[in-house]
């Protein structure tokens, strides 16, 4: 039986294959559990440097499986609840990865689809992508995926795709920041071959650290809070093995031990 989502390490990158091409990836309550776990594991892992996040088929993930969400509409309040915690707890597991994630982009990413790409640190598309946020159109709300989608292209932009669920394409998903790059499907996977090479130079506790900083610098007012919590925070990561072994290796010349 095949799983809802593949997990392949090489190199030391983990490669998460969302594993329901016959209905185009969508989530239902299994792939939600199987998710929530590969990334607290791979979180866990030191032999995994970074994460790439992809669908299998033709599509990266159309939201909803429609008999999932038929089993949600004779739930109660409390069923609900419970089963929207289940997919923010995932969506939070994803974006609280401390190792890099790449979401890789291809056919339809509608709904909680867009959450995912959203969560990622890095998102590359190939052109024929698609997008949505397809929830007004069924009455609902993209309530759980919000704050990563918010956050990945502005309030602005919310306001205008949540209010229409309009689609839209990969060049338009780039222009507002949903996507970082637009990659022909022929050499995707030297781009982000690429890009995790590039990822792989830096050090994983730096990257760790940067993604903390992000968090708890994005959105405050640069007040004395903000200044002296950065201030400690470099300081901090200055006195660290790696923070110290990374500027004896460049005033050295030599690799930092991370690239040996």
């Amino acid at each position: 039986m095949d799983t809802p989502c593949d997990v392949t390490v090489r190199d030391r990158v983990a490669t998460v294959t969302l594993n329901r091409p016959e209905i185009h990836n969508a989530f239902d309550e299994t792939l939600i559990a199987a998710l929530t776990a590969t990334f607290v594991s791979l979180d866990d892992n030191d032999e995994v440097r970074a994460v790439v996040l992809a669908g299998a088929g033709k599509s990266f993930c159309a939201g909803a499986d429609l008999n999932w969400m038929k089993r949600m509409a004779a739930f109660g309040k409390e069923e609900n609840l419970a089963d929207a915690n289940a997919l923010a707890a995932m969506l939070r597991a994803l974006y609280a990865l401390s190792k890099p994630t790449i979401a890789r982009v291809s056919g339809a990413a509608y709904g909680g689809g867009v959450g995912l790409v959203a969560a990622c640190d890095i998102a590359i598309a190939v052109p024929d992508a698609t997008f949505a946020l397809s929830e007004a159109k069924l009455g609902l709300i993209p309530a759980t995926i919000g704050p990563y989608v918010i956050e990945a292209i502005g309030a602005r932009q919310a306001r205008r795709y949540f209010l229409t669920a309009e689609r839209f394409d990969a060049a338009e998903a780039r222009r507002i920041g949903l996507v970082h790059e637009v990659v022909a499907a022929d050499t995707v996977d030297a781009r982000i071959d690429a890009m995790v090479a590039t990822l792989r130079a830096a050090g994983p506790g730096a990257q760790l650290e940067c993604k903390a900083l992000i968090r708890g610098v994005a959105h405050r007012p640069i007040d004395d809070d903000v200044i002296d919590g950065t201030a400690q925070h470099i300081a901090s990561v200055r006195a660290s093995p790696e923070g110290r072994e990374g500027v004896a290796a460049f005033l050295g010349k030599r690799k930092p031990a991370w690239l040996e």
